[in-house]
């Protein structure tokens, strides 16, 4: 099991970083010298001049932790003041793979069901997802449903925490997800348990996935995955002849260079036993922050506007030019990947940062770093003083979006929520649409929003996802999901349920099966880099630990490698011992924890303690081309055991 004491663990002592929350804007003349607290009035004169002057080489990270008011102010500030489709937000980090899988089959890239179905279900598939440490709150649903009956079924490298509430574990080798689901997508066509009347109504491709799945029988699936055959059939079986049924994913799905072609791989087998489109049946991808989902239901990506609507289609883009009284690019913008890829060409030059922190998120941090250090300018809006913003040229302290804020939240399935501002912020840190607000006026644009409530309204009278959802209904209701188009009803808790239609023109667009090849993970393993490392959350932790991290507390553990006793053993190391990890990329110092969850060969950290234990400077910048999601669950690693003298004592 995963979950240590600390107690038990030497380690190299290293005070924990405190994160010092910002209270005054902060500015300096040249990276090289110290910050110095300056007024308001002199930060966003900084600002709105370094903006004036790189308005064609522009781009703004907005925040998946922030309200949807919030991100939507960031996009609109982002295409009307600045002319650029160019902003992106953490969803692109990790669930990016996933909104481009479901929009391709479906048309929208919202899970497909609503927590509470997950008590109500016979079978559910937790694929490449952690949820008991990553989603507990989800997880709370699906003990319930186990309880009620539903048989679970975890499919992961590891023999996670989750893994032991399963009837059964299906440990994969990583990188080889769609070989394992084409094997259960052949096995339920050659036991004859598609769903024929659903498959011909509602879907096109068949014949093509059928030929394309035919030799991953499921004795070669278990030379290529290590699952063995017996275990692919039972879960095919399972899956198939269930009358309800949940497909869950996380990052264990999303984050390869392939990720969008793993999440058509799943999506595959609910369109061949119609596990989609009722309730009880659907496709849950476990979002990792409270507003991911709402980021990009704002229009903080570069190819939709609010509403998911398209960038590319006239009729939108009127309907928005009318609204926002301004003319919008009909082009797909940069995302994160592509801005940190023309910061390297030098084609973006300056950068507004909203409450993220990729100087440690993104894959390669080294590189990462030195492209921010790069910029003309970086101006950081936050609530603590990250390792982002030490590289920025203005620091403006915000509020954060829980306790200090009014607004709205949508979590993974798709339910819109309110929060309240509870406290004061410290010190002059504002609220975030206030700053935008005052920066676009700077900037020639005078924007009134006497709330956040008149920020949803606006938002509203775009998205018809949206139309219906009032603050004082989604106070009644306790939040809402989308789409509700409506003032007067509330729609199903599921999505697609016009595939069950017997009209076609009720019907629509068929759902296409995805016709997508097994492609193994880039950064391969050698003699020299025999250990293969994936990378993952911890409960007890957040992200990149601002949040969590700098504090002493029993709870807190620090960062660790991974190993298996096998690989302990060969490397002759122990618990607690200190190792140098070494990738193809970066070095980093970690001490050993022994973990039977894994099998020899396998190795597994988190990025929770980046001032401590650089974990994404051994991750490789090997990006999957649709969604421009990183590959930080398979990289190739060694394990140094260090001289005596090194250890610690």
């Amino acid at each position: 099991m995963s979950d240590h004491p600390a107690s038990r663990v030497r380690r190299r002592e290293r005070a924990p970083k405190t994160y010092t929350r910002l209270t005054h804007p902060l500015v300096r003349d040249s990276r090289d010298e110290p910050f110095r607290r300056a007024t308001w009035a002199e930060a966003l004169d900084r600002v709105a001049r370094a903006l004036r002057a790189h308005r064609g080489a522009f781009g703004m990270f907005s925040c998946a932790r922030a309200t949807n008011e919030m991100n939507y102010v960031a996009q609109k500030f982002a295409r009307v003041v600045m002319g650029t489709n160019n902003v992106d937000s953490c969803n692109r980090t990790c669930h990016a793979p996933s909104v481009a899988g479901l929009s391709a089959a479906f048309g929208s890239g919202g899970g497909t069901s609503s927590y509470q179905e997950a008590e109500h279900t016979d079978v559910i598939v937790m694929w490449g997802s952690n949820a008991r440490f990553a989603h507990p709150i989800f997880f709370q649903h699906v003990l319930r449903g186990i309880r009620n009956g539903a048989r679970m079924y975890a499919v992961d490298p590891r023999r996670t925490s989750t893994a032991e509430w399963a009837e059964s574990w299906l440990g994969l080798n990583v990188g080889t997800d769609i070989p394992l689901a084409h094997a259960v997508g052949r096995e339920i066509i050659a036991a004859g348990l598609v769903n024929e009347p659903f498959v011909r109504r509602a879907t096109t491709g068949f014949e093509e996935y059928r030929k394309l799945v035919e030799p991953w029988t499921p004795s070669l699936a278990e030379k290529v995955t290590g699952v063995p055959a017996a275990a692919v059939r039972e879960l095919a079986h399972a899956y198939a002849r269930a009358e309800r049924a949940q497909l869950c994913w996380t990052l264990g799905i999303t984050e390869h260079h392939n990720g969008t072609d793993n999440v058509r791989a799943l999506i595959n087998l609910s369109l061949l036993t119609g596990h989609v489109g009722r309730y009880g049946s659907g496709l849950q991808p476990l979002r990792g922050q409270n507003n991911v989902q709402g980021g990009g239901d704002m229009g903080a990506i570069p190819n939709r506007l609010p509403g998911f609507q398209d960038i590319l289609d006239p009729d939108t883009r009127r309907k928005f030019e009318a609204a926002w009284n301004t003319a919008i690019q009909p082009r797909y913008g940069l995302n994160l990947t592509e801005m940190f890829e023309a910061m390297e060409e030098g084609t973006l030059r300056a950068v507004y940062c909203i409450g993220e922190n990729p100087a440690q998120s993104e894959a390669d941090s080294e590189q990462a770093v030195r492209r921010l250090k790069e910029l003309d300018f970086l101006v950081v809006q936050d609530i603590f003083m990250t390792r982002t913003a030490e590289l920025a040229d203005v620091v403006l302290p915000s509020t954060a979006g829980w306790a200090e804020t009014d607004g709205t939240f949508t979590n993974s399935e798709r339910r819109v929520q309110r929060v309240r501002a509870a406290v004061s912020p410290p010190g002059e840190a504002r609220e975030d649409i206030d700053i935008l607000c005052d920066l676009a006026s700077r900037l020639g644009h005078d924007w009134k929003y006497a709330d956040a409530e008149s920020v949803w309204n606006e938002l509203r009278s775009v998205s018809p996802d949206h139309h219906g959802m009032t603050y004082g209904r989604l106070e009644e209701h306790q939040g809402i999901q989308w789409p509700c188009p409506s003032t007067d009803r509330l729609e199903p808790p599921y999505l697609h349920g016009r595939l069950w239609e017997a009209d076609p023109v009720r019907r629509g667009t068929p759902a296409p099966f995805g016709l997508v090849q097994h492609d193994p993970p880039v950064d391969l393993t050698d003699e020299h880099y025999p250990v293969r490392l994936t990378t993952g959350r911890r409960l007890d932790s957040y992200n990149t630990g601002v949040q969590s991290g700098g504090f002493a507390s029993p709870l807190r553990r620090g960062e660790y490698v991974e190993l298996s006793p096998e690989d302990a053993e060969r490397h002759g190391v122990t618990v607690g011992e200190e190792v140098r990890v070494v990738s193809r990329r970066g070095t980093v110092l970690a001490p050993v924890w022994i973990d039977t969850a894994l099998r020899p060969g396998l190795a597994f950290m988190t990025f929770h303690f980046p001032d401590e234990v650089d974990t994404n400077a051994l991750t490789i910048e090997a990006n999957c081309p649709i969604a421009g999601t990183a590959e930080f669950k398979a990289s190739a690693i060694r394990i140094e055991k260090l001289p005596a003298a090194d250890h610690v004592r």
